[in-house]
């Protein structure tokens, strides 16, 4: 069906929406991109993607416009709460072939999609409705407007609303952990993608480019606080390596409780779900956004190869399905093992972390 006129529409113009937009647009369509936020919405964090966010882009063809963005990752350390080492990951090696991991400002990888998925946003249009139609799907928005398209991508993450308009699932399940994300300028000078692991509680600084780090942390727990300035250095006022001056030099910090999103099927007649609002996870392999891409890829290319819309989307989702259920199910074993009391945890990762992390990416390695 490649540049065939399909009516199609993604809801969502974050990384998934935009990704999808742009690979759609390689394969000779052009769909129309709605988002209920207004332009600027977004917040300034970092995002750190691994290689096969790197291969992902490179088939979206914007590779050149990222790679003078942020900085190359060559390794992982893994350090105990006082800042002595755990374990290594040689990212080199483990994504060999596949792409260099990079860590960045997620507006600068927003901006770069935007141009790339054309620039046009409709802005301010939430869907109020979706119904499956014998082959279409009929949307209303919110100002009253309606139209037909042969295919509606929702990407609008975690909580979204066309799940639940379209009948593909209901809210998202809290995982229990609350994160806090800070972008820290004049910090103390961190070279590697640098996480110290304490009691049910971990933090996480990686370079951004331009003296700035990326600091993630994230703790067992549901409900946000008030101040997340001050619970992080509550949290780890008494840690080592770089965090007492992270801590020093923290501003602004964004809180929020993470959410999963485990669903039956994706789609369901012309309406199709990527990305964060179909399978989202916790942030802790930090695939969030390389799913997304890779998403859009595979989705391009089942609607360029198949005959049908409902046949393409059939074929997208049995090919997704096994690495999202991978991503999910390492996501959890990551998870409980930084539950594990540090002195039990603390020795296997010394003598075998390297591998057991490394592994964790194992059928990512592999194609799409």
């Amino acid at each position: 069906m490649g540049g065939s006129p399909l009516r199609i529409l993604v809801v969502g113009a974050g990384i998934a929406g935009l990704a999808v937009a742009r690979a759609l647009r390689m394969a000779g369509f052009r769909p129309d991109v709605t988002e209920k936020l207004p332009p600027g919405e977004l917040s300034e964090t970092g995002l750190y993607l691994p290689g096969n966010a790197a291969r992902a882009l490179r088939r979206l063809d914007l590779d050149g416009p990222v790679r003078p963005l942020g900085e190359v990752i060559h390794r992982q350390r893994f350090l105990d709460s006082t800042g002595a080492p755990l374990c290594e990951v040689d990212l080199d090696a483990l994504w060999a072939g596949v792409g260099e991991c990079r860590a960045l400002l997620r507006g600068e990888l927003h901006r770069v999609l935007l141009t790339g998925a054309g620039g046009a946003v409709r802005h301010g249009a939430e869907v109020r409705t979706v119904d499956p139609l014998p082959g279409s799907v009929g949307v209303t928005f919110v100002d009253g407007t309606a139209t037909e398209y042969d295919l509606v991508v929702g990407a609008d993450g975690p909580r979204s609303s066309v799940r639940g308009l379209a009948a593909l699932g209901g809210p998202p399940r809290a995982t229990g952990q609350i994160v806090y994300r800070s972008v820290v300028r004049d910090g103390p000078r961190v070279a590697d993608w640098t996480a110290l692991l304490g009691q049910r509680a971990g933090i996480l600084v990686v370079p951004i480019g331009a003296g700035r780090l990326h600091c993630y942390a994230d703790e067992t727990g549901t409900e946000p606080p008030t101040d997340p300035v001050a619970r992080l250095r509550e949290l780890f006022g008494d840690y080592g390596g770089p965090v007492p001056e992270v801590l020093d030099a923290l501003e602004d910090v964004h809180v929020g409780v993470t959410d999963e999103v485990e669903l039956g099927r994706w789609h369901r007649g012309r309406v199709l779900l990527v990305g964060d609002a179909a399978h989202a996870t916790a942030p802790t392999l930090s695939q969030g956004a390389a799913m997304a891409l890779e998403d859009a890829v595979v989705l391009a290319e089942s609607l360029r190869n198949a005959g049908s819309v409902e046949a393409a989307l059939t074929a997208y989702e049995s090919r997704r399905r096994p690495r999202t259920r991978w991503v999910r199910d390492r996501t959890r074993d990551r998870n409980r093992t930084r539950d594990v009391p540090p002195p039990l945890r603390d020795p296997l990762l010394r003598g075998h972390g390297g591998r057991i992390f490394g592994a964790h990416y194992r059928l990512l390695l592999g194609p799409l």
